[in-house]
């Protein structure tokens, strides 16, 4: 099994993405990395807390990476995202 696994948040519930970080880390892999950009940021948040404080409290938040993405709208415009990369770690 790999050593690390990344969820990416999306729209979707918060429970389908605390859902995936559980399934990853009960399968065996020491690290993952919950990634989000935009709007889904305060989400991704959300995964990392829930999954820490209600299932599994072994788990520690390790690295926490944010950044900015250039992306190309439709209108052809340069926009500036977000993002940010949480890490979780069993301990």
């Amino acid at each position: 099994m790999a050593d690390e696994a990344v969820v990416f948040v999306g729209s979707k519930p918060i429970m389908n993405y605390v859902l995936a970080t559980l399934t990853q880390l009960n399968e065996g892999t020491n690290k993952v990395v919950v990634k989000a950009r935009g709007k889904a940021i305060s989400r991704a948040v959300d995964v990392a807390e829930i999954v820490r404080n209600r299932f599994m409290p072994n788990v520690e938040v390790g690295e926490i990476k944010i950044g900015t993405e250039e992306l190309e709208s439709e209108q052809g415009r340069v926009v500036n995202v977000s993002t940010i990369e949480i890490e979780l770690v069993k301990a």
